[in-house]
């Protein structure tokens, strides 16, 4: 289960995309709950993309085992994924060659799982365990470029440039903050926008996600390329923000 096909679409006559930022309700270290629960917000998106937060599939706890890609955990997200004809970007912990574990956005469709992009700047916390991943990447969902970040690489202005550099159409990207970082969150958002002249869809963990984050931002949103808000979630979990872009 680890060939995500029918992503990297080539020669695709670009049309509108659908996109959704969801807010999913966390059971720390409990991933096979925490797909099922991703695989309702799909269904309940009906989006071609659905964008989650960081380390949504775990919780943002730093000691969680890494997600095998084979695990049978990932099948009802996938049958979601293949119903609804959607591309989930969630967030989870993987391995890597050589021993080196990262933070990562699983690009999931009914096809299949596979790493699209590894967090390039992990945080001071994170780096004890995580390496940084090899810099920025592009998923492609019906002629749609999507650039991928991960929290703290939103607030990187090197990432946010060398993104931009790749002509992105959408800059996603799963946040874990406290909710008073929710300023930050969309001042970061309308930079980025402005910067890659891009679509922005952030989306950021709600209630609380493990390692004391008993309260989490929330207020996912997709933003246009001028930075307004197109489509945004209020604090709650199960929350799910759509747009059509394009």
């Amino acid at each position: 289960m680890t060939a995500a096909g029918g992503i990297e679409g080539q020669d695709v006559q670009r049309g509108t995309l659908s996109i959704a930022v969801a807010q999913p309700a966390c059971v720390a270290s409990d991933p096979a709950a925490n797909a099922r629960a991703h695989a309702d917000l799909v269904r309940r998106a009906a989006s071609r993309v659905v964008v989650f937060p960081e380390m949504s599939l775990t919780g943002y706890e730093l000691q969680a085992p890494v997600v095998d890609l084979d695990d049978e955990l990932w099948r009802p997200l996938v049958q979601a994924c293949a119903q609804r004809g959607a591309v989930a970007l969630v967030g989870a912990p993987v391995a890597g060659g050589s021993g080196a574990e990262f933070i990562a956005t699983v690009a999931v469709s009914g096809e299949g799982v596979r790493v699209a992009y590894r967090k390039a700047w992990p945080g001071s916390e994170e780096a004890a365990r995580f390496s940084p991943g090899p810099g920025p990447a592009v998923v492609q969902v019906d002629g749609w470029r999507i650039g991928l970040g991960i929290c703290r690489d939103t607030g990187v202005a090197e990432h946010v440039e060398a993104t931009a550099a790749l002509g992105v159409d959408v800059f996603a990207a799963g946040l874990a903050d406290v909710p008073e970082d929710s300023a930050v969150q969309r001042e970061r958002a309308e930079r980025i926008a402005r910067a890659c002249r891009a679509h922005v869809a952030f989306a950021s963990f709600a209630g609380p996600t493990g390692r004391g984050y008993e309260r989490t931002a929330g207020g996912s949103a997709v933003y246009s390329p001028a930075g307004s808000v197109l489509a945004g979630c209020g604090s709650g979990t199960g929350e799910i923000a759509t747009a059509v872009i394009g």
